[in-house]
């Protein structure tokens, strides 16, 4: 069965927009007995409340993820405070929605036809252990022959599945231009009934415990199965799927060489549901929580993606990504600072802080897209939470992940 919060989201929702919140905050702690129901719009279908899907961001969203049937940022109302933003685009979270019976038999979510070039293979397969199982799908390239190639994994955001992902961050093209292999790890619905990854539980951010054993199992299992280069393995995601994406980092510094967070939140930011909300509202505190990096000694160089937009994730959160990485540079290592910007073609302004070492190869990189929600920048419309005006996080990642690589036979 899938896992139940106590905690009443419809109900913190209400009292946000009421104003009452410090009766949400308490709600939101599970701290209150009953719900109150009073104060509710007699428009408002009790019933179909539930769960909140939440609408992509547009012009009329003011680039917010905002709730079907609520005023838009660019409305009057007391939606458009933002704590009331941010409550709802928390809902995206653990929207309590319970899955049909034998959902987690395969892969489910959004299904979107994923392109595949000519013999390249994208196929289902699984992995389990005793922390359970998971399915996941692995792009393998028609442009594979046989020789060790590099392996990125791809940690979808909530709602999305594989295909969704992989339509919209265009990953599978980018493998088969430079020749790598893709795995999108699919988070069970018994697990988080809205496909999150749990990256918020203390229990899911150890090394060889929970989800974080689970996606380096799959990796693993990937490596043992196909040639692919240990110095070369990469691990990239969106919102949850970033959160995780730093959490593996921190956990498996020598299995990852390098990570993407798009839209995420440092490892550590959070331990529980309450801390979760707050730091996704204001920022996480990880040091406050006791987490910590551990790279063995060794910096595992990170590049960060986030909107200065994002209504669903603080963009202080990005910038605590990078400052928990940096954090393990050791005090004679120096790394020198550039900072650029610019702005696409489709309108998006943005500023990229790259810090290098001393043989200038880029350590961390913080790209900051200005105006920018919770989307993947650059990314398809074929898929879900995509920002198709900005840069190409995708591309840039590659090209980070890559960049003391040779390149492909024939590039």
């Amino acid at each position: 069965m899938a896992i139940r919060s106590k905690i009443d989201f419809v109900e913190a929702t209400r009292l946000t927009r009421l104003g009452r919140l410090d009766e949400a905050m308490a709600v939101l702690r599970g701290s209150l007995a009953e719900p109150r129901h009073a104060d509710m719009p007699p428009d408002v279908d009790e019933g179909a409340t539930s769960f909140v899907d939440l609408l992509p961001p547009s012009a009329e969203t003011g680039s917010a993820w905002t709730a079907p049937g609520v005023p838009s940022p660019a409305q009057p109302g007391t939606a458009n405070s933002p704590t009331g933003l941010w409550i709802e685009g928390l809902l995206d979270l653990v929207r309590n929605r319970k899955p049909a019976s034998g959902r987690d038999a395969g892969i489910s979510g959004i299904t979107t036809p994923v392109p595949t070039a000519r013999d390249a293979h994208f196929e289902e397969r699984s992995f389990v252990n005793e922390a359970g199982r998971r399915a996941y799908k692995l792009y393998v390239p028609g442009s594979f022959d046989g020789e060790p190639l590099p392996l990125l994994v791809m940690l979808h955001g909530c709602t999305q599945s594989p295909d969704d992902f992989a339509a919209g961050t265009r990953m599978n093209e980018l493998a088969e231009e430079h020749t790598f292999l893709v795995a999108y790890p699919a988070q069970s619905h018994d697990a988080n009934a809205s496909g999150c990854w749990n990256w918020f539980n203390a229990g899911d951010q150890r090394r060889d415990r929970g989800e974080p054993s689970l996606i380096a199992g799959i990796t693993r299992q990937i490596m043992s199965d196909f040639p692919v280069d240990p110095e070369r393995v990469f691990a990239a995601g969106l919102s949850a799927g970033g959160a995780t994406a730093a959490i593996m980092g921190a956990t498996y510094p020598d299995l990852y060489r390098a990570i993407g967070v798009h839209s995420g939140l440092a490892c550590g930011a959070a331990r529980d549901m309450p801390s979760a909300f707050a730091a996704m509202r204001q920022g996480g505190n990880p040091a406050a929580t006791g987490a910590s990096h551990r790279t063995g000694g060794r910096i595992v160089p990170t590049i960060v993606f986030h909107g200065d937009g994002d209504r669903t994730v603080h963009p202080l959160n990005g910038a605590q990504v990078v400052a928990q990485v940096a954090a393990q540079v050791h005090a004679e290592v120096k790394l020198g600072t550039t900072v650029t910007s610019g702005q696409t073609p489709g309108g998006i302004g943005y500023t990229r802080q790259v810090q290098s070492d001393e043989t200038g190869r880029s350590v961390l990189e913080h790209w900051v897209l200005h105006g920018a929600g919770h989307a993947w920048s650059g990314g398809s419309a074929s898929g879900s939470y995509t920002e198709p005006r900005g840069p190409d996080a995708s591309r840039e990642m590659v090209r980070f992940f890559l960049q003391d690589s040779p390149p492909p036979a024939g590039g």
